[in-house]
């Protein structure tokens, strides 16, 4: 059974594990903190259960649980695998320490992959031995239910340390997109990024609520996105396609950015107004709970598009 070392057992790094098991895979999930390795295994099981009973797993959860082995040791956990895949916290110091002993313990062949959310490769692999086997495989939280992760390769990368990771990611049913060179922040979160700076914007500028906002996206936006990316979205949007769409709206667009709110800065009083709008909305111990909501919608909604797929295609 080929082997895939999941290190660090937290939000991301469990669903990571369930993702690998559920592809096939014998996965080793490595965490010093052996009460987060338990928490691990217990979401591990609430999750394929749910899975199954959506008809998103193929096989009995106790099967799939079955191929998840938790282990304290670094050295343990990679000495089989064929990828490893990093949850460390995005901090730069950690993933350089951390690497060094993926590096070192890690068989030569095994990809180095880590699930960073904007640090690039290249910032903590430049002085490694085996730097060319290291890229950022980034996934959407949480990876089991979110199939989108970002192949990010270091100016060092070898193509087939990509070819690889897709490999091993398509086995488990992900859909990797890959960069072609780095960037901070990948793609996806700067396009969230860029929706960010101007939701915040428009809310500091008093031109809509934090509660309104939050609407125009799930009810208006994301209904389509939820199916389409942008470039569809709008290529059906306008009769003639593309060029038609640009030719109608470019120049709207082209006053929005050159007039619109101007309110980057993330400051103090900004970040604690949307906090108490969000907090009277949703308390603080409301969180977690919302949380396992916002993950059932996930599941009957990649339930509703396999069988959409089914129906009628792609």
């Amino acid at each position: 059974m080929r082997t895939i070392a999941v290190i660090g057992a937290g939000l991301i790094g469990r669903a990571w594990a369930v993702t690998f098991a559920r592809g096939g895979f014998r996965v080793r999930l490595q965490d010093p903190d052996p009460e987060q390795l338990e928490r691990a295994r217990g979401f591990a099981a609430a999750a394929l259960a749910e899975l199954h009973g959506c008809g998103l797993l193929a096989e009995e959860p106790e099967a799939v649980l079955a191929r998840i082995e938790a282990t304290a040791d670094l050295g343990a956990a990679v000495a089989e695998a064929e990828l490893v895949q990093e949850n460390a916290p995005e901090r730069l110091e950690v993933k350089c320490e951390l690497f060094a002993e993926l590096d070192r313990l890690a068989p030569e062949k095994a990809v180095l992959a880590s699930s960073s959310s904007a640090i690039p490769a290249s910032c903590f692999t430049e002085p490694l031995a085996g730097r060319a086997r290291c890229l950022v495989a980034h996934p959407v939280n949480p990876p089991h239910l979110v199939p989108l992760v970002e192949l990010v390769p270091a100016p060092w990368t070898e193509s087939d340390t990509l070819a690889r990771a897709r490999e091993i990611l398509q086995a488990c049913g992900m859909v990797p997109v890959e960069l072609r060179r780095e960037i901070e922040g990948f793609v996806l979160n700067r396009l969230q990024g860029a929706l960010l700076r101007e939701a915040f914007a428009l809310v500091a500028e008093g031109y809509i609520t934090v509660e309104d906002c939050d609407r125009v996206v799930r009810d208006g936006l994301g209904l389509r996105w939820a199916f389409m990316g942008p470039f569809e979205t709008i290529d059906l949007n306008a009769p003639g396609g593309v060029r038609d769409y640009c030719a109608r709206y470019g120049p709207a667009y082209a006053r929005m950015w050159a007039g619109g709110p101007q309110t980057a800065a993330w400051d103090e009083a900004l970040v604690a107004r949307i906090e108490a709008e969000r907090r009277r909305q949703l308390p603080a111990e409301a969180l977690a709970a919302r949380a396992r909501w916002r993950d059932q919608r996930l599941v009957a909604l990649l339930a509703h598009r396999r069988q959409a797929e089914r129906e009628f295609g792609a």
